[in-house]
Protein backbone atom coordinates (compact mmCIF):
# COMPACT_ATOMS: atom_id res chain seq x y z
CA UNK A 1 0.00 0.00 0.00
CA UNK A 2 0.94 3.38 -1.26
CA UNK A 3 -1.66 5.49 -0.96
CA UNK A 4 -4.76 6.50 1.21
CA UNK A 5 -6.80 4.91 -1.93
CA UNK A 6 -5.10 1.72 -1.28
CA UNK A 7 -6.48 1.79 2.68
CA UNK A 8 -9.49 0.92 4.02
CA UNK A 9 -11.32 3.64 4.90
CA UNK A 10 -13.62 2.31 7.57
CA UNK A 11 -13.51 2.86 11.47
CA UNK A 12 -11.37 0.13 13.29
CA UNK A 13 -13.17 -3.37 13.28
CA UNK A 14 -13.12 -6.84 15.37
CA UNK A 15 -11.77 -8.22 12.20
CA UNK A 16 -8.17 -7.98 10.97
CA UNK A 17 -7.66 -5.15 8.72
CA UNK A 18 -4.33 -3.47 6.70
CA UNK A 19 -4.16 -1.57 10.39
CA UNK A 20 -4.37 -4.41 12.42
CA UNK A 21 -3.68 -7.47 10.69
CA UNK A 22 -0.70 -8.74 12.49
CA UNK A 23 -1.74 -8.11 15.71
CA UNK A 24 -5.59 -8.30 16.45
CA UNK A 25 -7.40 -11.23 17.67
CA UNK A 26 -11.26 -12.28 17.48
CA UNK A 27 -12.07 -12.93 21.02
CA UNK A 28 -14.02 -16.41 20.89
CA UNK A 29 -17.32 -16.66 20.41
CA UNK A 30 -17.57 -12.54 19.42
CA UNK A 31 -20.33 -12.08 16.94
CA UNK A 32 -19.73 -11.17 13.41
CA UNK A 33 -20.56 -7.45 12.63
CA UNK A 34 -24.29 -8.37 11.36
CA UNK A 35 -24.98 -9.52 14.64
CA UNK A 36 -22.98 -6.67 16.60
CA UNK A 37 -25.36 -3.90 14.59
CA UNK A 38 -28.66 -5.79 14.73
CA UNK A 39 -28.89 -7.69 18.31
CA UNK A 40 -28.60 -5.69 22.01
CA UNK A 41 -25.98 -8.24 22.84
CA UNK A 42 -24.17 -7.75 19.84
CA UNK A 43 -24.16 -4.11 20.41
CA UNK A 44 -23.07 -4.22 23.96
CA UNK A 45 -20.40 -6.05 23.12
CA UNK A 46 -18.64 -3.98 20.26
CA UNK A 47 -19.57 -0.68 22.22
CA UNK A 48 -16.59 1.43 21.32
CA UNK A 49 -14.17 1.99 24.74
CA UNK A 50 -13.64 5.73 22.73
CA UNK A 51 -16.98 7.13 23.66
CA UNK A 52 -16.07 9.38 26.43
CA UNK A 53 -14.39 11.21 23.93
CA UNK A 54 -17.83 12.56 23.16
CA UNK A 55 -18.16 13.98 26.92
CA UNK A 56 -14.27 15.45 26.24
CA UNK A 57 -15.51 17.31 23.31
CA UNK A 58 -18.61 18.59 24.84
CA UNK A 59 -16.65 19.82 27.96
CA UNK A 60 -14.26 21.56 26.17
CA UNK A 61 -16.98 23.62 23.96
CA UNK A 62 -18.09 25.05 27.45
CA UNK A 63 -14.99 25.72 28.80
CA UNK A 64 -13.84 27.84 25.56
CA UNK A 65 -17.68 29.30 25.29
CA UNK A 66 -17.16 30.40 28.52
CA UNK A 67 -13.92 32.50 28.28
CA UNK A 68 -15.88 34.90 26.07
CA UNK A 69 -13.82 34.83 22.96
CA UNK A 70 -12.87 37.43 21.72
CA UNK A 71 -13.50 39.51 24.69
CA UNK A 72 -16.28 41.43 23.94
CA UNK A 73 -17.93 42.98 27.12
CA UNK A 74 -21.34 42.52 25.11
CA UNK A 75 -20.94 39.22 24.95
CA UNK A 76 -20.28 38.03 28.51
CA UNK A 77 -23.88 37.13 29.42
CA UNK A 78 -24.52 34.83 26.40
CA UNK A 79 -21.04 33.51 26.28
CA UNK A 80 -21.36 32.36 29.94
CA UNK A 81 -25.06 30.73 29.49
CA UNK A 82 -23.67 28.65 26.56
CA UNK A 83 -20.47 27.68 28.68
CA UNK A 84 -22.79 26.49 31.21
CA UNK A 85 -25.36 24.61 28.75
CA UNK A 86 -22.34 22.73 27.39
CA UNK A 87 -20.97 21.86 30.27
CA UNK A 88 -24.59 20.59 31.76
CA UNK A 89 -24.69 18.41 28.52
CA UNK A 90 -21.52 16.76 29.24
CA UNK A 91 -22.49 15.49 32.64
CA UNK A 92 -25.72 14.35 31.25
CA UNK A 93 -24.10 12.59 28.36
CA UNK A 94 -21.16 11.71 30.39
CA UNK A 95 -24.60 9.65 32.69
CA UNK A 96 -26.00 8.02 29.14
CA UNK A 97 -22.58 6.41 28.14
CA UNK A 98 -21.65 5.03 31.26
CA UNK A 99 -24.73 2.67 31.55
CA UNK A 100 -23.79 0.74 28.36
CA UNK A 101 -19.57 1.05 29.31
CA UNK A 102 -19.94 -0.67 32.57
CA UNK A 103 -22.10 -3.44 31.15
CA UNK A 104 -20.06 -4.55 28.60
CA UNK A 105 -17.20 -4.50 31.32
CA UNK A 106 -19.19 -6.74 33.46
CA UNK A 107 -20.66 -8.76 30.39
CA UNK A 108 -17.92 -9.15 27.83
CA UNK A 109 -14.86 -8.70 30.04
CA UNK A 110 -13.38 -10.84 26.96
CA UNK A 111 -14.27 -8.36 24.37
CA UNK A 112 -12.49 -5.45 26.80
CA UNK A 113 -9.58 -6.99 27.46
CA UNK A 114 -8.80 -7.69 24.02
CA UNK A 115 -9.68 -4.63 23.41
CA UNK A 116 -7.24 -3.24 26.15
CA UNK A 117 -4.15 -5.42 24.76
CA UNK A 118 -5.25 -3.98 21.37
CA UNK A 119 -2.58 -1.36 20.30
CA UNK A 120 -5.31 0.54 18.41
CA UNK A 121 -7.64 0.84 20.45
CA UNK A 122 -6.35 0.10 24.15
CA UNK A 123 -5.45 3.78 24.48
CA UNK A 124 -9.31 4.71 23.97
CA UNK A 125 -10.12 3.59 27.61
CA UNK A 126 -8.35 6.49 29.03
CA UNK A 127 -10.81 8.63 27.92
CA UNK A 128 -13.08 7.87 30.86
CA UNK A 129 -10.81 8.49 33.42
CA UNK A 130 -9.99 12.11 31.03
CA UNK A 131 -13.83 12.73 30.80
CA UNK A 132 -14.00 12.59 34.60
CA UNK A 133 -11.31 15.09 34.76
CA UNK A 134 -12.65 16.99 32.05
CA UNK A 135 -15.70 17.65 33.78
CA UNK A 136 -14.28 18.24 36.56
CA UNK A 137 -12.09 21.13 34.86
CA UNK A 138 -15.53 21.77 33.39
CA UNK A 139 -17.49 22.50 36.91
CA UNK A 140 -14.46 24.42 38.20
CA UNK A 141 -14.74 26.81 35.13
CA UNK A 142 -18.75 27.08 35.26
CA UNK A 143 -19.91 26.25 38.46
CA UNK A 144 -19.89 28.72 40.78
CA UNK A 145 -22.63 29.93 38.00
CA UNK A 146 -25.24 27.80 39.16
CA UNK A 147 -24.16 26.07 42.67
CA UNK A 148 -22.54 27.17 45.67
CA UNK A 149 -18.39 27.67 46.10
CA UNK A 150 -18.58 24.58 48.31
CA UNK A 151 -20.48 22.88 46.16
CA UNK A 152 -18.14 23.21 43.33
CA UNK A 153 -15.35 22.38 45.66
CA UNK A 154 -16.69 18.90 46.73
CA UNK A 155 -17.62 18.08 43.40
CA UNK A 156 -14.01 19.00 41.62
CA UNK A 157 -12.45 16.87 44.77
CA UNK A 158 -14.72 13.79 44.08
CA UNK A 159 -14.25 13.84 40.50
CA UNK A 160 -10.18 14.20 40.78
CA UNK A 161 -10.03 11.44 43.50
CA UNK A 162 -11.89 8.92 41.08
CA UNK A 163 -10.33 10.36 37.59
CA UNK A 164 -6.83 10.83 38.86
CA UNK A 165 -5.90 7.41 39.85
CA UNK A 166 -7.53 5.96 36.74
CA UNK A 167 -5.93 8.25 34.64
CA UNK A 168 -2.49 6.86 35.71
CA UNK A 169 -3.65 3.67 36.16
CA UNK A 170 -4.89 3.33 32.44
CA UNK A 171 -1.48 4.86 31.61
CA UNK A 172 0.59 2.26 33.00
CA UNK A 173 -1.72 -0.56 31.90
CA UNK A 174 -1.66 0.68 28.37
CA UNK A 175 2.06 0.98 28.48
CA UNK A 176 2.42 -2.39 29.73
CA UNK A 177 0.31 -3.97 27.04
CA UNK A 178 2.32 -1.91 24.15
CA UNK A 179 6.23 -3.44 25.91
CA UNK A 180 4.66 -7.31 25.98
CA UNK A 181 3.05 -7.29 22.55
CA UNK A 182 4.59 -10.13 21.21
CA UNK A 183 3.70 -9.05 17.54
CA UNK A 184 3.10 -5.34 17.58
CA UNK A 185 4.57 -3.34 14.31
CA UNK A 186 5.30 0.42 13.64
CA UNK A 187 2.79 0.70 11.88
CA UNK A 188 0.49 0.15 15.23
CA UNK A 189 1.42 3.67 16.35
CA UNK A 190 -0.98 6.39 15.49
CA UNK A 191 -1.88 9.76 17.42
CA UNK A 192 -4.50 7.59 19.93
CA UNK A 193 -1.52 6.71 21.94
CA UNK A 194 -1.25 10.40 22.69
CA UNK A 195 -4.33 9.87 25.03
CA UNK A 196 -2.98 8.86 28.43
CA UNK A 197 -0.23 11.15 28.35
CA UNK A 198 -2.98 14.19 27.93
CA UNK A 199 -5.01 12.66 30.94
CA UNK A 200 -1.97 13.27 32.91
CA UNK A 201 -1.43 16.61 32.22
CA UNK A 202 -5.27 17.20 32.76
CA UNK A 203 -4.59 16.22 36.29
CA UNK A 204 -2.99 19.72 37.61
CA UNK A 205 -6.09 21.20 36.16
CA UNK A 206 -8.36 19.62 38.63
CA UNK A 207 -6.10 20.27 41.32
CA UNK A 208 -5.45 23.55 41.12
CA UNK A 209 -9.16 24.65 41.70
CA UNK A 210 -8.43 23.06 45.18
CA UNK A 211 -5.92 24.84 46.46
CA UNK A 212 -7.75 27.71 48.10
CA UNK A 213 -9.73 25.59 49.98
CA UNK A 214 -6.56 23.82 51.56
CA UNK A 215 -3.84 24.43 54.02
CA UNK A 216 -0.46 25.40 53.42
CA UNK A 217 0.62 21.93 53.71
CA UNK A 218 -2.22 19.74 51.76
CA UNK A 219 -1.22 23.11 48.91
CA UNK A 220 2.16 22.21 48.57
CA UNK A 221 1.31 18.70 48.38
CA UNK A 222 -1.23 19.40 45.91
CA UNK A 223 1.56 21.59 43.75
CA UNK A 224 3.73 19.00 44.12
CA UNK A 225 1.88 16.34 42.42
CA UNK A 226 0.66 18.53 40.12
CA UNK A 227 3.84 19.32 38.77
CA UNK A 228 4.86 15.71 39.11
CA UNK A 229 1.42 14.38 36.78
CA UNK A 230 2.36 17.25 34.16
CA UNK A 231 5.69 15.93 33.88
CA UNK A 232 4.71 12.35 33.55
CA UNK A 233 2.08 13.47 30.67
CA UNK A 234 4.18 16.13 29.00
CA UNK A 235 7.73 13.76 28.90
CA UNK A 236 5.71 10.87 27.51
CA UNK A 237 4.08 13.12 25.17
CA UNK A 238 7.50 13.96 23.70
CA UNK A 239 8.51 10.28 23.35
CA UNK A 240 5.72 8.97 21.51
CA UNK A 241 5.69 11.99 19.50
CA UNK A 242 8.83 11.07 17.63
CA UNK A 243 7.49 7.30 17.92
CA UNK A 244 4.35 8.64 15.85
CA UNK A 245 6.46 10.49 13.50
CA UNK A 246 8.78 7.75 12.66
CA UNK A 247 5.35 5.80 11.69
CA UNK A 248 4.36 8.72 9.37
CA UNK A 249 7.88 9.60 7.79
CA UNK A 250 8.55 5.54 6.91
CA UNK A 251 4.56 4.08 6.44
CA UNK A 252 1.81 4.90 4.34
CA UNK A 253 -0.79 7.56 6.01
CA UNK A 254 -3.48 5.46 8.24
CA UNK A 255 -6.57 4.48 6.95
CA UNK A 256 -9.57 7.05 7.03
CA UNK A 257 -11.02 6.14 9.71
CA UNK A 258 -7.63 6.52 11.93
CA UNK A 259 -7.26 10.38 10.34
CA UNK A 260 -8.87 11.99 13.11
CA UNK A 261 -5.53 10.70 15.58
CA UNK A 262 -3.81 13.28 13.70
CA UNK A 263 -5.25 16.41 15.54
CA UNK A 264 -4.65 14.33 19.10
CA UNK A 265 -1.02 15.86 19.35
CA UNK A 266 -2.76 19.10 19.87
CA UNK A 267 -4.08 18.16 22.84
CA UNK A 268 -0.94 17.75 25.24
CA UNK A 269 0.11 20.94 23.80
CA UNK A 270 -3.17 22.74 24.47
CA UNK A 271 -3.46 21.19 27.87
CA UNK A 272 0.12 21.49 28.58
CA UNK A 273 0.05 25.06 27.82
CA UNK A 274 -2.75 25.99 30.13
CA UNK A 275 -1.43 24.18 32.76
CA UNK A 276 2.03 25.91 32.76
CA UNK A 277 -0.10 29.24 32.75
CA UNK A 278 -2.38 28.38 35.74
CA UNK A 279 0.24 25.99 37.85
CA UNK A 280 2.47 29.40 37.86
CA UNK A 281 -0.25 31.61 38.90
CA UNK A 282 -1.83 29.07 41.95
CA UNK A 283 1.39 28.39 43.20
CA UNK A 284 2.08 32.45 43.82
CA UNK A 285 2.36 32.19 47.16
CA UNK A 286 4.21 29.35 47.35
CA UNK A 287 6.63 30.86 45.37
CA UNK A 288 8.46 33.19 47.64
CA UNK A 289 10.71 35.65 46.11
CA UNK A 290 10.72 33.62 43.11
CA UNK A 291 7.13 34.45 42.00
CA UNK A 292 7.90 36.30 39.04
CA UNK A 293 10.61 34.16 37.95
CA UNK A 294 8.65 31.67 38.29
CA UNK A 295 5.24 33.20 36.27
CA UNK A 296 8.12 34.42 33.27
CA UNK A 297 9.85 31.00 32.77
CA UNK A 298 6.51 29.79 32.70
CA UNK A 299 4.37 32.16 30.35
CA UNK A 300 7.78 31.63 27.87
CA UNK A 301 7.43 27.83 28.41
CA UNK A 302 4.05 27.96 27.33
CA UNK A 303 4.70 30.31 24.38
CA UNK A 304 7.26 28.12 23.11
CA UNK A 305 4.61 24.87 23.79
CA UNK A 306 2.09 26.55 21.54
CA UNK A 307 4.15 27.34 19.11
CA UNK A 308 4.69 23.95 18.45
CA UNK A 309 0.61 23.56 17.93
CA UNK A 310 0.41 25.97 15.26
CA UNK A 311 2.81 23.81 13.21
CA UNK A 312 0.73 20.63 13.98
CA UNK A 313 -2.48 22.48 13.43
CA UNK A 314 -1.29 23.19 9.90
CA UNK A 315 0.19 19.90 8.95
CA UNK A 316 -2.66 17.96 10.30
CA UNK A 317 -4.75 20.11 8.15
CA UNK A 318 -3.31 19.74 5.30
CA UNK A 319 -3.37 15.85 5.54
CA UNK A 320 -6.51 16.24 6.66
CA UNK A 321 -7.77 17.79 3.19
CA UNK A 322 -5.63 14.71 1.63
CA UNK A 323 -8.43 12.43 3.45
CA UNK A 324 -11.15 14.33 2.01
CA UNK A 325 -9.78 14.96 -1.36
CA UNK A 326 -9.06 10.70 -1.40
CA UNK A 327 -12.81 9.38 -0.39
CA UNK A 328 -13.79 11.69 2.95
CA UNK A 329 -13.75 10.11 6.44
CA UNK A 330 -16.27 7.23 7.56
CA UNK A 331 -18.38 8.31 10.75
CA UNK A 332 -16.68 6.30 13.56
CA UNK A 333 -16.37 7.60 17.38
CA UNK A 334 -12.96 8.17 16.46
CA UNK A 335 -14.20 11.85 14.59
CA UNK A 336 -15.17 12.87 18.30
CA UNK A 337 -10.78 13.05 18.15
CA UNK A 338 -10.92 16.45 16.26
CA UNK A 339 -12.93 17.76 19.10
CA UNK A 340 -11.31 18.36 22.57
CA UNK A 341 -7.86 18.54 20.98
CA UNK A 342 -8.65 21.37 19.08
CA UNK A 343 -10.97 22.89 22.13
CA UNK A 344 -7.92 22.98 24.29
CA UNK A 345 -5.27 24.34 21.55
CA UNK A 346 -8.20 27.19 21.13
CA UNK A 347 -8.52 27.96 25.09
CA UNK A 348 -4.66 27.83 25.60
CA UNK A 349 -4.86 30.21 23.02
CA UNK A 350 -7.00 32.43 24.82
CA UNK A 351 -4.86 32.38 28.01
CA UNK A 352 -1.76 33.50 26.07
CA UNK A 353 -3.36 35.94 24.48
CA UNK A 354 -4.72 37.57 28.16
CA UNK A 355 -1.43 36.73 29.85
CA UNK A 356 0.09 38.14 26.79
CA UNK A 357 -2.03 40.85 26.33
CA UNK A 358 -2.45 40.57 22.58
CA UNK A 359 -5.44 41.91 20.63
CA UNK A 360 -4.47 39.39 17.60
CA UNK A 361 -3.76 36.46 19.26
CA UNK A 362 -7.18 36.99 21.25
CA UNK A 363 -8.82 36.77 17.82
CA UNK A 364 -6.87 34.12 16.44
CA UNK A 365 -8.53 32.12 19.80
CA UNK A 366 -12.10 33.20 18.83
CA UNK A 367 -11.91 31.84 15.72
CA UNK A 368 -10.55 28.83 16.81
CA UNK A 369 -13.30 28.59 19.56
CA UNK A 370 -15.89 29.51 16.14
CA UNK A 371 -14.55 26.57 14.67
CA UNK A 372 -14.60 24.18 17.55
CA UNK A 373 -18.06 24.80 17.77
CA UNK A 374 -18.72 24.28 13.88
CA UNK A 375 -16.60 21.06 13.70
CA UNK A 376 -18.89 20.12 17.21
CA UNK A 377 -22.17 20.39 15.60
CA UNK A 378 -21.10 18.54 12.88
CA UNK A 379 -19.72 15.36 14.24
CA UNK A 380 -22.80 15.82 16.48
CA UNK A 381 -25.06 15.31 13.85
CA UNK A 382 -23.21 12.20 12.37
CA UNK A 383 -23.60 10.73 15.51
CA UNK A 384 -27.17 11.79 15.87
CA UNK A 385 -27.32 10.06 12.29
CA UNK A 386 -25.53 7.32 12.94
CA UNK A 387 -27.55 6.47 16.19
CA UNK A 388 -30.58 6.52 14.09
CA UNK A 389 -29.51 3.94 11.90
CA UNK A 390 -27.66 2.08 13.83
CA UNK A 391 -24.50 2.01 12.01
CA UNK A 392 -23.00 4.02 15.34
CA UNK A 393 -22.13 0.47 17.03
CA UNK A 394 -20.31 -1.21 14.06
CA UNK A 395 -16.86 -1.43 14.19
Amino acid sequence: MSTIEQMPSTEVRWAPSAETDDHREIPPGSPPDEVAAGTPLGTLRAFHPGWFSVVMGTVIVGVAAYMNPGNVSSTVTAAHDVGVAFVLLAAALAVLIAVPYLLRLVHHGDAALTDLHDPVVGAMYATLPAALLVLAVGFATVGQTIMSAHAVFVLVAIMTAVGAPLAFASGVLFAYSLFTHERISSESANGGWFIPPVVAIIIPLTLIPLLPHVGPAAGRLLLLTSYGAFGIGLLLFLLLTAVVFFRLVFHPLPSAGLAPTLVIGLGPIGVGSIALLRLAAAGHPYWGASAGVVQILSQLSATVLWGLGVWWLVTAAALLVRYLRHGGLPYGVGLWGFTFPLGAYAVATLQLARVWQDITLEWVGAALSLGLLLIWLVVAARTLNAIRTGTAWQR
